[in-house]
């Protein structure tokens, strides 16, 4: 049998609705389970899979405990000296990017990707060295068994990069400085330079043992784009129809990871082949739905709606995203703006009993 996860990304439209969770509160599992998530993770994590197999929860592999994360507990939520802030049972990576190593304009327009290519040592989240498409495919490449020549049939089996394109300026200028120097001609060839390394990666990933790949660019906020379509369309959607034409043409079905508000991009990046959207509430599910021929769709789910703990309030929401799953064979259930560990244990019961229970078409 398929895994529905997997008839679902390519818009088979299971009856059972599959559902898939960034569940960061370890205090929710610990209140739902009996079984405390830091003293005995595996054995935690374990009886959540029982009592909600349909969410495929990654399971430790050792009961050893887990140390309890400090940040949060004082009821602050970040850092100010690391910049960091609570995140499940531990904390995030620095918000800090490459605001550390660039401060003007034209140290941005002397910088060439292509001549860095190693940036195992720069924070711009993908730490890897990517001089060439075999030295990445080997990192990639040892992340799967070693006897596996394909992704076993029927299976959710997927790879991911996070920065595809936009987000690459975006972490190694810093937010002020990308948007600063990204309207000026001497910026293209940074551009080119970037387009090249994902071109690599992606050459790489089409390669690996799975069937589909997260391509990640945040290209919106919550509020909706933040450069222009004209300049999208200059620098990114032509790449992106090149980067998931490389996917499909290894037999794989590239899906799109956005943070924010999709309305304005969400077709621009449909029909450059991207099988849908992993986003979060802020965009129009339904309008997409309604256009599209089964779009991938996850994200519908609001964690405001269950961070105010009114079950009347979360059935509702729950109602309402059947009701979108029924427009597209291809829509997932899930919180797009995840579910973090500053939400009520009872709050997060409540959701996923309502969708193991409602979660039907």
């Amino acid at each position: 049998m398929n895994d529905p996860r997997y008839d679902s990304v390519l818009g088979r439209g299971p009856r059972r609705i599959a559902q898939m969770e960034k569940l960061l509160c370890p205090d929710a599992e610990t209140f739902i389970t009996g079984i405390d998530y830091y003293e005995h993770p595996r054995s935690c994590r374990l009886r959540m899979d029982e009592l909600y197999p349909h969410l495929h929860l990654p399971v430790p592999t050792t009961d050893d405990p887990k140390p309890r994360p400090e940040l949060g507990l004082d009821g602050k939520s970040s850092d100010p000296d690391t910049h960091t802030v609570r995140w499940g049972d531990s904390v995030t990576g620095t918000w800090q990017h490459g605001e550390s190593i660039f401060k003007t304009p034209e140290q941005v327009f002397a910088f060439s990707p292509l001549e860095k290519a190693d940036f195992r040592d720069w924070p711009v989240i993908m730490k890897h060295d990517f001089s060439s498409e075999e030295v990445i495919y080997e990192h990639f490449r040892a992340q799967y068994p070693a006897d596996w020549q394909s992704a076993p049939p029927g299976q959710y089996v997927i790879a991911g990069f996070y920065n595809t394109l936009f987000m690459w300026p975006m972490l190694t200028f810093g937010w002020e400085l990308f948007l600063e120097c990204a309207l000026d001609p001497r910026f293209d060839r940074i551009m080119d330079e970037f387009a090249e390394i994902s071109r690599r990666v992606y050459r790489a990933l089409a390669r690996l043992p799975v069937h589909f790949i997260q391509c990640h660019d945040d290209i919106v906020t919550s509020r909706g784009p933040v450069c222009s379509p004209q300049w999208m369309h200059r620098h990114i959607f032509p790449r992106y129809e090149e980067y998931f034409g490389i996917i499909k043409a290894g037999g794989k079905e590239p899906i799109f990871v956005v943070d924010g508000c999709m309305d304005a991009f969400a077709d621009d990046v449909i029909a450059c082949g991207a099988r849908g959207l992993y986003t979060e509430p802020y965009t129009d599910f339904r309008a997409i739905a309604r256009k599209h021929d089964n779009p991938f769709l996850l994200g519908e789910g609001d964690v405001r709606v269950i961070m105010a703990n009114n079950y009347a309030a979360t059935k509702r929401m729950v109602l309402s995203m059947v009701e979108t799953a029924k427009m597209s064979g291809g829509y997932v259930l899930g919180s797009g703006n995840d579910i973090g560990w500053n939400v009520a244990p009872q709050a997060i019961k409540d959701y996923l009993d309502l969708t193991a229970e409602l979660g039907y078409r």
